[in-house]
């Protein structure tokens, strides 16, 4: 009965209703808070998961995925801005339908043009999304439309949309926007990162793409970056190297050159360069330029290799056509000078020698004057024949007769230094076509430098000059073999020899052209010349040509 009473009072009194109206606000503001909460972890887990390198596609799919736990969402689109122009890029339901740009006519248009969220309840119904889908048309009653932006520039637009009328009150239009501002500043990080990315691939690309060697060597001789366009001598020597040490993957050393320009580069703070020849023959031109950080400190070197074989031997066929224009212009002066009067001495002598008896002592002196004079305009004439070698074309050549040629140009030269010719000529030696005169001059460089390789030895000095042919590969061979017995090549320095500009002589006797023209014109006929050599025994120079079948 005193129950009864109590619960009577309480309810005339209106304290159950208070309690119940107190636990109905409490509930409510709790599940405003459970709401609240998943709204932040919404964002709080979008900004955790989304990648830099994920795509917009991944980007609103996961939005998509994770929204209905805070509103209701049935639809969602991303849409970016790109030259003045409104592109859907991405959206969720996905559908096969996107009408790019977006019409002008539209009213996504507005929120663009006043940079301010827009709630659209009930939506305008107008054909951008009756296109997007039939799915869609007529059954989308409620859209938030909420700009991107990032420093105070639209980016593009966040639509979310909901089947649902009022679906979107004030505290739900505010968390769009503020899921829209963490969409714009992913959205911006990645953009961001794919043009660092591109600009990094287009660096990188346009690094491999240059085929010049080029590396990037910080201050403690440590390969940075290379673009894997190193000469095969030395590409060698970059596999084998234990250590990522410049000094080690390009020359093969153990420690810093002695020679190193980098030093030179540290202290100076310019480009430096230098020419380097390697044992293959390779000519490189090595040039280190410094890179400065903000502070114009070097924080690191680019080392750049640039191959001018070519333009070596190049350079060395210049320097050769002058010196033969200069001796052509001598010799030609030198013949018009000699010939007229030596064409006096003869032709006075072979008159002399017809009004003289045949077997009398004058006729003798006579006859010798004569032949002496022929011999003498034969001379004159092989040497300007010599000096214009680049006006003849390529003919049948009867090597025994330019080796005959050659001899009569230089034998004085080898003979007053007391040494020996020997002549061992093919007489059934096959014609080659070449030109004559450039085989001369390859003739004469291994003569001269068989006659040089004598100087100073003890003993009897001899040169041995033989033609023969061979047969190899199914292929016919003529053969021009200048031997000496003279002091050798060092065996090291055999790989060199043909190199341009390099010699083993002192400065004022060889210029270190002479064998590699003369392997150069070889090459030109098809042919080449090979050597070898002992120390102390002498060396053999074979010039090899194919004899046409």
């Amino acid at each position: 009965m005193f129950k009864d009473k109590n619960k009577l009072i309480e309810n005339l009194t209106g304290v159950n209703s208070s309690k119940l109206n107190y636990y109905l606000e409490l509930k409510k503001r709790n599940e405003e808070i459970v709401k609240q909460n998943n709204r932040l972890e919404i964002i709080h887990q979008l900004i955790r998961d989304i990648n830099i390198d994920m795509s917009l596609e991944d980007i609103i799919g996961r939005a998509y995925k994770k929204l209905p736990l805070a509103l209701s969402c049935d639809f969602m689109g991303l849409l970016l801005l790109r030259r003045n122009e409104l592109y859907m890029t991405a959206m969720m339901p996905q559908f096969s339908c996107l009408i790019n740009p977006i019409p002008r006519s539209s009213f996504l248009w507005t929120c663009v043009e006043k940079g301010e969220a827009a709630v659209f309840d009930p939506v305008e119904m107008d054909d951008l999304f009756i296109q997007f889908s039939p799915y869609l048309a007529g059954r989308l009653r409620a859209l938030v439309v909420t700009p991107l932006v990032v420093r105070c520039s639209v980016k593009g637009l966040l639509l979310v949309g909901s089947m649902h009328e009022a679906a979107y009150a004030p505290a739900e239009t505010n968390f769009i926007s503020q899921l829209a501002d963490q969409l714009a500043i992913c959205i911006q990080n990645i953009q961001l990162y794919k043009q660092v990315s591109r600009a990094k691939r287009e660096w990188e690309e346009t690094f491999r793409a240059v085929t010049d060697p080029i590396l990037l060597i910080d201050t403690n001789n440590t390969i940075l970056r290379c673009n894997d366009q190193l000469p095969p001598e030395i590409s060698a020597v970059k596999v084998a190297a234990n250590t990522n040490k410049c000094y080690a993957k390009l020359w093969g050393r153990d420690q810093v050159c002695e020679d190193c320009l980098m030093i030179e580069v540290m202290v100076t703070e310019r480009p430096v360069s230098r020419r380097v020849q390697m044992n293959s023959g390779i000519v490189l031109d090595i040039s280190y330029y410094p890179v400065f950080n903000e502070d114009k400190n070097i924080i690191a070197v680019i080392h750049h290799m640039k191959d001018i074989t070519e333009k070596t031997k190049m350079e060395v066929q210049l320097v050769q056509s002058a010196k033969l224009a200069a001796i052509g212009e001598m010799a030609a002066g030198v013949a018009h000078e000699l010939n007229n009067p030596m064409t006096v001495i003869i032709g006075t002598a072979q008159l002399l020698l017809r009004e003289t008896e045949g077997d009398s002592q004058d006729a003798e002196l006579l006859g010798d004057i004569v032949n002496s004079g022929l011999r003498c305009k034969k001379i004159i004439q092989n040497l300007l024949t010599f000096s214009r070698q680049d006006h003849y074309p390529l003919t049948p050549t009867n090597l025994n007769e330019e080796v005959e040629r050659v001899l009569s140009l230089i034998q004085y030269q080898i003979n007053k230094s007391k040494t020996i010719i020997v002549q061992s000529l093919d007489l059934d030696l096959p014609e080659v076509t070449a030109n004559g005169q450039q085989l001369q001059q390859v003739m004469i460089n291994l003569l001269l430098n068989a006659r040089d390789a004598l100087e100073g030895i003890e003993g009897e000095k001899e040169i041995e000059i033989v033609t023969a042919t061979r047969v190899e590969g199914g292929k016919k061979w003529a053969l021009v073999t200048v031997k000496d017995n003279g002091i050798g090549i060092e065996p090291e320095n055999l790989p060199k020899i043909f190199n341009p500009f390099y010699t083993s002589k002192e400065a004022s006797k060889g210029t270190g052209l002479g064998l590699s023209v003369s392997l150069g014109i070889a090459e030109a006929h098809g042919g080449t010349i090979e050597v070898g050599s002992e120390r102390g025994k002498g060396s053999v120079f074979s010039l090899v040509l194919p004899v046409e079948q």
